[in-house]
Protein backbone atom coordinates (compact mmCIF):
# COMPACT_ATOMS: atom_id res chain seq x y z
CA UNK A 1 0.00 0.00 0.00
CA UNK A 2 2.63 2.22 0.65
CA UNK A 3 4.57 1.59 -2.38
CA UNK A 4 1.31 2.63 -4.40
CA UNK A 5 0.94 5.63 -2.37
CA UNK A 6 4.53 7.16 -3.03
CA UNK A 7 4.27 6.04 -6.79
CA UNK A 8 1.39 8.05 -6.68
CA UNK A 9 3.54 10.75 -5.30
CA UNK A 10 5.86 10.18 -8.29
CA UNK A 11 3.68 10.67 -10.86
CA UNK A 12 2.26 13.80 -9.82
CA UNK A 13 6.00 14.72 -9.41
CA UNK A 14 5.90 13.94 -13.18
CA UNK A 15 3.15 15.25 -14.53
CA UNK A 16 3.33 19.10 -13.02
CA UNK A 17 7.25 18.30 -14.14
CA UNK A 18 5.63 17.92 -17.96
CA UNK A 19 3.26 21.30 -16.74
CA UNK A 20 6.69 23.39 -16.23
CA UNK A 21 7.41 22.24 -19.59
CA UNK A 22 4.39 23.69 -21.03
CA UNK A 23 4.91 27.17 -19.42
CA UNK A 24 8.53 27.46 -20.46
CA UNK A 25 7.75 25.69 -23.97
CA UNK A 26 4.63 28.14 -24.71
CA UNK A 27 6.47 31.36 -22.35
CA UNK A 28 8.52 33.09 -25.55
CA UNK A 29 5.88 32.78 -28.04
CA UNK A 30 2.89 34.64 -26.16
CA UNK A 31 5.73 37.10 -25.20
CA UNK A 32 6.74 37.68 -28.82
CA UNK A 33 5.19 40.34 -29.82
CA UNK A 34 5.52 42.15 -26.33
CA UNK A 35 9.65 41.74 -27.09
CA UNK A 36 9.28 42.86 -30.41
CA UNK A 37 7.42 45.95 -29.18
CA UNK A 38 10.12 46.68 -25.95
CA UNK A 39 12.94 45.50 -27.32
CA UNK A 40 12.48 45.60 -30.95
CA UNK A 41 13.78 42.48 -31.38
CA UNK A 42 13.02 40.81 -34.89
CA UNK A 43 11.49 37.87 -36.33
CA UNK A 44 14.33 35.51 -36.80
CA UNK A 45 15.93 36.44 -33.52
CA UNK A 46 12.67 35.45 -31.57
CA UNK A 47 12.38 32.50 -33.74
CA UNK A 48 15.81 31.77 -32.84
CA UNK A 49 14.72 31.85 -29.28
CA UNK A 50 12.80 28.91 -30.20
CA UNK A 51 15.25 27.34 -31.93
CA UNK A 52 18.01 27.91 -28.69
CA UNK A 53 14.92 25.70 -27.01
CA UNK A 54 14.96 23.03 -29.30
CA UNK A 55 18.31 22.62 -30.04
CA UNK A 56 19.31 22.55 -26.11
CA UNK A 57 17.04 19.98 -25.80
CA UNK A 58 18.13 18.32 -28.78
CA UNK A 59 22.00 18.25 -27.40
CA UNK A 60 20.40 16.34 -24.17
CA UNK A 61 18.74 14.36 -25.79
CA UNK A 62 21.94 12.89 -27.92
CA UNK A 63 24.05 13.18 -25.20
CA UNK A 64 21.85 10.92 -23.36
CA UNK A 65 21.82 8.55 -26.52
CA UNK A 66 25.42 7.79 -25.97
CA UNK A 67 26.32 8.51 -22.11
CA UNK A 68 22.87 7.56 -20.70
CA UNK A 69 25.35 4.62 -18.35
CA UNK A 70 27.08 7.48 -16.96
CA UNK A 71 24.44 9.70 -15.51
CA UNK A 72 23.02 8.88 -11.63
CA UNK A 73 18.83 9.18 -13.21
CA UNK A 74 17.75 9.53 -10.02
CA UNK A 75 19.66 12.40 -8.95
CA UNK A 76 19.35 13.80 -12.46
CA UNK A 77 15.26 13.20 -12.12
CA UNK A 78 15.40 15.93 -8.87
CA UNK A 79 17.51 18.25 -10.63
CA UNK A 80 15.18 18.72 -13.27
CA UNK A 81 12.86 21.16 -11.92
CA UNK A 82 15.54 23.13 -9.88
CA UNK A 83 17.56 24.13 -13.36
CA UNK A 84 13.75 25.57 -14.75
CA UNK A 85 13.03 27.20 -11.98
CA UNK A 86 16.30 29.19 -12.07
CA UNK A 87 16.29 29.64 -15.46
CA UNK A 88 12.83 31.41 -15.73
CA UNK A 89 14.03 33.57 -12.77
CA UNK A 90 16.66 34.45 -15.34
CA UNK A 91 14.53 34.97 -18.09
CA UNK A 92 12.44 37.17 -16.21
CA UNK A 93 14.44 39.47 -14.07
CA UNK A 94 17.94 40.07 -16.34
CA UNK A 95 16.30 41.76 -19.21
CA UNK A 96 14.25 44.28 -16.60
CA UNK A 97 17.70 45.04 -15.35
CA UNK A 98 19.80 44.94 -18.44
CA UNK A 99 16.91 46.13 -21.12
CA UNK A 100 20.22 46.77 -23.69
CA UNK A 101 21.03 43.18 -23.28
CA UNK A 102 17.73 41.57 -23.25
CA UNK A 103 18.23 39.64 -25.75
CA UNK A 104 21.22 37.57 -24.55
CA UNK A 105 19.47 37.53 -21.11
CA UNK A 106 16.04 35.80 -22.55
CA UNK A 107 18.46 33.48 -24.36
CA UNK A 108 20.51 32.35 -21.91
CA UNK A 109 17.56 31.79 -19.60
CA UNK A 110 15.92 29.99 -22.37
CA UNK A 111 19.34 27.60 -22.51
CA UNK A 112 19.24 26.73 -18.95
CA UNK A 113 15.55 25.48 -18.80
CA UNK A 114 15.41 24.20 -22.00
CA UNK A 115 18.53 21.32 -20.34
CA UNK A 116 15.26 20.74 -18.24
CA UNK A 117 13.08 20.35 -20.69
CA UNK A 118 15.62 17.90 -22.73
CA UNK A 119 16.14 15.98 -19.62
CA UNK A 120 12.26 15.96 -18.94
CA UNK A 121 11.60 14.47 -22.18
CA UNK A 122 14.34 12.12 -21.75
CA UNK A 123 13.38 10.85 -18.29
CA UNK A 124 10.09 11.25 -17.43
CA UNK A 125 8.44 8.87 -20.55
CA UNK A 126 10.48 5.95 -19.40
CA UNK A 127 9.63 6.97 -15.61
CA UNK A 128 5.65 6.62 -16.61
CA UNK A 129 6.58 3.70 -18.24
CA UNK A 130 8.83 2.04 -15.82
CA UNK A 131 5.61 2.33 -12.85
CA UNK A 132 3.18 -0.95 -12.61
CA UNK A 133 0.06 -0.09 -15.12
CA UNK A 134 -2.48 -1.82 -16.38
CA UNK A 135 -2.79 -0.23 -19.46
CA UNK A 136 1.37 1.63 -20.08
CA UNK A 137 0.48 3.19 -23.78
CA UNK A 138 -2.87 4.95 -22.04
CA UNK A 139 -0.73 6.05 -19.12
CA UNK A 140 1.61 7.65 -21.19
CA UNK A 141 -0.48 9.39 -23.17
CA UNK A 142 -2.22 10.87 -19.73
CA UNK A 143 1.34 12.11 -19.28
CA UNK A 144 1.60 13.90 -22.47
CA UNK A 145 -2.00 15.19 -22.15
CA UNK A 146 -0.99 17.11 -19.11
CA UNK A 147 1.38 19.27 -20.99
CA UNK A 148 -1.51 20.16 -23.63
CA UNK A 149 -3.59 21.31 -20.88
CA UNK A 150 -0.64 23.10 -19.06
CA UNK A 151 -0.81 25.26 -22.53
CA UNK A 152 -4.42 25.74 -22.05
CA UNK A 153 -4.30 27.04 -18.51
CA UNK A 154 -0.69 28.92 -18.94
CA UNK A 155 -2.24 30.98 -22.24
CA UNK A 156 -5.65 31.63 -20.39
CA UNK A 157 -3.95 32.99 -17.45
CA UNK A 158 -1.04 34.75 -18.84
CA UNK A 159 -3.17 36.69 -21.56
CA UNK A 160 -5.68 37.73 -18.94
CA UNK A 161 -2.70 39.10 -16.71
CA UNK A 162 -1.02 40.89 -19.78
CA UNK A 163 -4.55 42.33 -20.24
CA UNK A 164 -4.91 44.05 -16.74
CA UNK A 165 -1.46 44.68 -15.65
CA UNK A 166 -0.26 45.68 -19.24
CA UNK A 167 2.70 43.65 -21.27
CA UNK A 168 5.04 45.84 -19.83
CA UNK A 169 4.98 43.81 -16.41
CA UNK A 170 5.38 40.44 -18.23
CA UNK A 171 8.55 39.23 -15.89
CA UNK A 172 6.36 39.36 -12.77
CA UNK A 173 3.96 36.52 -14.81
CA UNK A 174 7.34 34.40 -15.49
CA UNK A 175 7.92 34.56 -12.26
CA UNK A 176 4.69 33.79 -10.70
CA UNK A 177 5.23 30.65 -13.45
CA UNK A 178 8.37 29.39 -11.55
CA UNK A 179 7.00 28.68 -8.39
CA UNK A 180 5.55 25.54 -10.52
CA UNK A 181 9.41 24.09 -10.59
CA UNK A 182 10.22 24.67 -6.92
CA UNK A 183 6.91 23.12 -6.08
CA UNK A 184 7.90 19.72 -8.24
CA UNK A 185 11.22 19.71 -6.83
CA UNK A 186 9.84 19.26 -3.62
CA UNK A 187 7.60 17.00 -4.92
CA UNK A 188 10.39 14.89 -6.57
CA UNK A 189 12.79 15.00 -3.34
CA UNK A 190 9.96 12.56 -1.40
CA UNK A 191 8.84 10.60 -4.44
CA UNK A 192 10.82 7.17 -5.22
CA UNK A 193 12.28 7.04 -8.58
CA UNK A 194 11.54 3.20 -10.32
CA UNK A 195 14.68 1.58 -12.24
CA UNK A 196 14.81 2.19 -15.41
CA UNK A 197 16.33 0.78 -18.32
CA UNK A 198 19.22 2.66 -19.36
CA UNK A 199 20.50 0.55 -22.70
CA UNK A 200 18.92 0.08 -25.92
CA UNK A 201 17.99 -3.70 -26.11
CA UNK A 202 17.62 -4.99 -29.23
CA UNK A 203 15.81 -8.07 -29.97
CA UNK A 204 17.20 -11.87 -31.60
CA UNK A 205 20.43 -9.73 -32.34
CA UNK A 206 18.73 -8.31 -35.62
CA UNK A 207 20.13 -5.10 -35.08
CA UNK A 208 20.38 -3.57 -38.58
CA UNK A 209 16.61 -4.37 -38.29
CA UNK A 210 16.46 -2.91 -35.09
CA UNK A 211 18.03 0.36 -36.04
CA UNK A 212 16.19 1.20 -39.58
CA UNK A 213 12.85 0.78 -37.38
CA UNK A 214 13.95 3.10 -35.04
CA UNK A 215 15.07 5.35 -37.13
CA UNK A 216 11.48 5.39 -39.16
CA UNK A 217 10.51 6.26 -35.64
CA UNK A 218 12.35 8.98 -35.28
CA UNK A 219 11.99 10.98 -38.54
CA UNK A 220 8.03 10.37 -37.80
CA UNK A 221 8.44 12.65 -34.69
CA UNK A 222 10.67 14.86 -36.83
CA UNK A 223 7.82 15.43 -38.94
CA UNK A 224 5.39 15.38 -35.61
CA UNK A 225 7.29 17.63 -33.96
CA UNK A 226 7.61 20.35 -36.63
CA UNK A 227 4.38 19.80 -37.36
CA UNK A 228 2.92 20.51 -33.62
CA UNK A 229 5.80 23.04 -32.80
CA UNK A 230 5.23 25.01 -35.88
CA UNK A 231 1.56 26.15 -34.54
CA UNK A 232 2.61 25.99 -31.20
CA UNK A 233 5.21 28.37 -31.28
CA UNK A 234 3.48 30.99 -34.53
CA UNK A 235 -0.31 30.57 -33.83
CA UNK A 236 -0.13 33.94 -31.00
CA UNK A 237 1.78 35.83 -33.68
CA UNK A 238 0.11 34.65 -36.82
CA UNK A 239 -3.22 35.21 -35.45
CA UNK A 240 -2.28 39.20 -34.47
CA UNK A 241 -0.03 39.76 -37.09
CA UNK A 242 -1.35 37.86 -39.98
CA UNK A 243 -5.34 37.77 -39.55
CA UNK A 244 -5.32 41.06 -37.60
CA UNK A 245 -7.31 39.23 -35.20
CA UNK A 246 -6.88 41.26 -31.49
CA UNK A 247 -4.79 39.55 -29.00
CA UNK A 248 -6.63 38.79 -26.19
CA UNK A 249 -9.21 36.80 -28.93
CA UNK A 250 -6.54 35.66 -30.82
CA UNK A 251 -4.94 34.07 -27.70
CA UNK A 252 -7.99 32.51 -26.25
CA UNK A 253 -10.01 31.66 -29.58
CA UNK A 254 -6.58 30.15 -30.76
CA UNK A 255 -3.66 29.32 -28.67
CA UNK A 256 -5.71 28.41 -25.61
CA UNK A 257 -8.43 26.41 -28.37
CA UNK A 258 -5.54 24.72 -30.17
CA UNK A 259 -4.06 23.73 -27.05
CA UNK A 260 -7.39 22.73 -25.47
CA UNK A 261 -7.81 20.36 -28.90
CA UNK A 262 -3.96 19.50 -28.26
CA UNK A 263 -5.18 17.65 -24.66
CA UNK A 264 -8.63 16.30 -25.67
CA UNK A 265 -7.16 14.24 -28.44
CA UNK A 266 -4.26 12.59 -25.86
CA UNK A 267 -6.90 12.18 -23.24
CA UNK A 268 -9.86 10.57 -25.49
CA UNK A 269 -6.87 8.33 -26.56
CA UNK A 270 -5.89 7.43 -22.96
CA UNK A 271 -9.33 6.51 -22.48
CA UNK A 272 -10.44 4.76 -25.83
CA UNK A 273 -7.46 4.97 -27.47
CA UNK A 274 -6.55 1.78 -29.92
CA UNK A 275 -4.82 1.43 -33.13
CA UNK A 276 -1.66 3.84 -33.20
CA UNK A 277 -0.66 3.52 -36.28
CA UNK A 278 -3.93 4.48 -38.10
CA UNK A 279 -4.57 7.46 -35.32
CA UNK A 280 -0.86 8.74 -36.51
CA UNK A 281 -1.96 8.55 -40.15
CA UNK A 282 -5.37 10.50 -39.91
CA UNK A 283 -3.12 13.23 -37.90
CA UNK A 284 -0.71 14.13 -40.22
CA UNK A 285 -3.45 14.29 -42.93
CA UNK A 286 -5.45 16.48 -41.03
CA UNK A 287 -2.75 18.85 -39.79
CA UNK A 288 -1.63 18.74 -43.70
CA UNK A 289 -5.20 20.30 -44.49
CA UNK A 290 -5.21 22.71 -41.14
CA UNK A 291 -2.26 24.65 -42.47
CA UNK A 292 -3.54 24.36 -46.07
CA UNK A 293 -6.92 26.31 -45.06
CA UNK A 294 -4.53 28.93 -42.44
CA UNK A 295 -2.40 29.97 -44.90
CA UNK A 296 -5.21 30.24 -48.07
CA UNK A 297 -8.02 31.23 -46.68
CA UNK A 298 -9.23 34.89 -47.10
CA UNK A 299 -11.78 34.43 -43.93
CA UNK A 300 -9.82 35.32 -40.87
CA UNK A 301 -12.16 33.30 -38.71
CA UNK A 302 -11.97 30.12 -41.05
CA UNK A 303 -8.33 30.60 -40.95
CA UNK A 304 -8.64 30.74 -37.22
CA UNK A 305 -10.59 28.23 -37.32
CA UNK A 306 -7.91 25.86 -39.01
CA UNK A 307 -5.25 27.32 -36.43
CA UNK A 308 -7.19 25.92 -34.10
CA UNK A 309 -8.43 22.46 -35.15
CA UNK A 310 -4.06 22.16 -35.94
CA UNK A 311 -4.20 21.19 -32.26
CA UNK A 312 -6.53 18.24 -32.09
CA UNK A 313 -5.01 16.94 -35.66
CA UNK A 314 -1.20 16.89 -33.94
CA UNK A 315 -2.37 15.59 -30.77
CA UNK A 316 -0.92 12.51 -31.21
CA UNK A 317 1.71 12.86 -32.98
CA UNK A 318 4.87 13.31 -30.48
CA UNK A 319 3.21 10.65 -28.05
CA UNK A 320 1.61 8.35 -30.62
CA UNK A 321 5.40 8.04 -32.45
CA UNK A 322 6.61 6.89 -28.63
CA UNK A 323 3.58 4.40 -28.24
CA UNK A 324 4.28 3.02 -31.45
CA UNK A 325 7.63 2.34 -31.23
CA UNK A 326 6.89 0.80 -27.67
CA UNK A 327 4.53 -1.75 -30.00
CA UNK A 328 7.41 -2.41 -32.37
CA UNK A 329 10.71 -2.30 -30.71
CA UNK A 330 9.76 -4.02 -27.41
CA UNK A 331 12.53 -3.27 -24.33
CA UNK A 332 13.22 0.24 -25.32
CA UNK A 333 15.16 1.91 -22.52
CA UNK A 334 16.40 5.29 -22.04
CA UNK A 335 18.37 5.58 -25.23
CA UNK A 336 15.53 4.53 -27.28
CA UNK A 337 13.49 7.37 -25.91
CA UNK A 338 16.64 10.22 -26.51
CA UNK A 339 16.74 9.12 -30.06
CA UNK A 340 13.46 9.62 -30.41
CA UNK A 341 13.35 13.28 -28.51
CA UNK A 342 16.00 13.96 -30.34
CA UNK A 343 14.19 13.51 -33.31
CA UNK A 344 11.39 15.25 -32.20
CA UNK A 345 13.15 18.55 -30.61
CA UNK A 346 15.33 18.59 -34.18
CA UNK A 347 11.61 18.97 -35.83
CA UNK A 348 10.56 21.06 -33.31
CA UNK A 349 13.97 23.65 -33.49
CA UNK A 350 14.31 23.34 -37.56
CA UNK A 351 10.50 24.41 -38.31
CA UNK A 352 9.74 27.22 -36.47
CA UNK A 353 12.97 28.57 -37.22
CA UNK A 354 12.17 28.78 -40.58
CA UNK A 355 9.08 30.49 -40.52
CA UNK A 356 10.55 33.14 -38.55
CA UNK A 357 13.45 33.57 -41.85
CA UNK A 358 10.55 33.11 -44.30
CA UNK A 359 8.72 36.13 -42.23
CA UNK A 360 11.67 38.10 -42.50
CA UNK A 361 12.82 37.21 -46.07
CA UNK A 362 9.57 37.20 -47.90
CA UNK A 363 8.21 40.90 -45.81
CA UNK A 364 10.81 42.51 -47.79
CA UNK A 365 10.66 40.88 -51.11
CA UNK A 366 9.22 42.16 -54.13
CA UNK A 367 7.31 39.13 -54.47
CA UNK A 368 5.22 40.54 -51.38
CA UNK A 369 5.24 44.28 -52.41
CA UNK A 370 3.81 43.31 -56.12
CA UNK A 371 1.59 40.96 -54.31
CA UNK A 372 0.02 42.96 -51.67
CA UNK A 373 -1.65 45.84 -54.03
CA UNK A 374 -3.08 42.94 -56.05
CA UNK A 375 -4.68 40.45 -53.09
CA UNK A 376 -4.99 43.37 -50.59
CA UNK A 377 -2.81 42.08 -47.47
CA UNK A 378 0.44 43.94 -45.91
CA UNK A 379 3.61 42.53 -46.57
CA UNK A 380 3.88 41.44 -43.31
CA UNK A 381 0.45 39.39 -43.79
CA UNK A 382 1.84 37.42 -46.78
CA UNK A 383 5.23 36.65 -45.48
CA UNK A 384 3.62 35.02 -42.33
CA UNK A 385 0.94 33.22 -44.61
CA UNK A 386 3.96 32.02 -47.36
CA UNK A 387 5.71 30.47 -43.97
CA UNK A 388 2.71 28.78 -42.52
CA UNK A 389 2.24 27.57 -46.11
CA UNK A 390 5.71 26.01 -46.44
CA UNK A 391 5.24 24.40 -42.99
CA UNK A 392 2.32 22.23 -44.54
CA UNK A 393 4.76 20.36 -45.68
CA UNK A 394 5.82 18.59 -43.17
CA UNK A 395 2.58 16.93 -42.00
CA UNK A 396 2.41 16.03 -45.50
CA UNK A 397 5.79 14.23 -45.89
CA UNK A 398 4.99 12.72 -41.89
CA UNK A 399 1.81 11.50 -43.65
CA UNK A 400 3.37 9.60 -47.08
CA UNK A 401 6.30 8.39 -43.99
CA UNK A 402 3.32 6.78 -41.78
CA UNK A 403 1.76 5.41 -45.33
CA UNK A 404 5.13 3.70 -45.96
CA UNK A 405 5.35 2.51 -42.23
CA UNK A 406 2.18 1.08 -41.88
CA UNK A 407 3.11 -1.05 -44.83
CA UNK A 408 6.46 -2.22 -43.77
CA UNK A 409 5.12 -3.18 -40.68
CA UNK A 410 2.10 -4.99 -42.30
CA UNK A 411 4.35 -6.78 -44.28
CA UNK A 412 6.88 -7.65 -41.45
CA UNK A 413 3.83 -9.32 -39.49
CA UNK A 414 2.73 -11.27 -42.21
CA UNK A 415 6.06 -12.32 -42.76
CA UNK A 416 6.54 -13.10 -39.29
CA UNK A 417 3.17 -15.21 -39.10
CA UNK A 418 3.83 -17.31 -42.49
CA UNK A 419 7.56 -17.71 -41.04
CA UNK A 420 5.65 -19.33 -37.83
Amino acid sequence: MKNQLDFKRTKIACYLNNLSMSAVGTMSPILFVTFRELYDISYTLLGTLVLINFCTQLLIDLVFSFFSNRFNIKKTVRLMPVITAVGMIIYAVMPAVFPESAYLWLSFGTVLFSVSAGLNEVLTSPIIGAIPSDDPDREMSKLHSVYAWGVVGFVIISTLFLKLFKTSNWSFLVIFWSLVPFLTAFLFLKAPIPEIEKGFVLNNGEKVKHCFETGLFVACIFFGGAAECTMTQWISSFIENALHIPKIFGDVFGVAFFASLLGLGRTLYSKIGKNISSVMLFCMGGAFICYLVAALSPNPISALIACSLTGLCTSMLWPGSIIWMGERVPKAGVTAFALLAAGGDLGASISPQLVGIICDVVEKSEFALNLSTKVNLSTEQIAMKSAILFSSLFALTGFILVLFMKSYFKKRALKNSIAV
